[in-house]
């Protein structure tokens, strides 16, 4: 079954969010397995992101790879992720 999760870090500006996903281009992880949709949305220095993956169990491969890479960008994991089962999912 399918899982959203809300991440909301502390203090996410469009320039630490830039510089982690040109991170996980040169290392070939802009496109982990198991993820199905990724959206990053909101106010500058106030930024979030919700991401859909095929299971829990991929979501935290990836981010054993994600977390170093955020820590060296100075990005502050804030509150724990919400994680909720998908009901439904469509795309055009």
């Amino acid at each position: 079954m399918s899982i959203l999760v809300r991440f909301t870090p502390a203090n996410l500006t469009a320039d630490q969010y830039e510089n982690v996903n040109r991170r996980l281009a040169e290392g070939g992880d802009s496109a982990p397995d198991g993820r199905e949709l990724h959206v990053c949305f909101g106010n500058e220095g106030e930024l979030r992101v919700s991401e859909v993956w095929e299971s829990e169990e991929k979501m935290q491969a990836f981010g054993e790879r994600l977390m170093p890479i955020l820590g060296e960008f100075g990005i502050e994991q804030g509150a724990p992720p919400e994680i909720l089962p998908v009901v439904n999912f469509e795309s055009p």
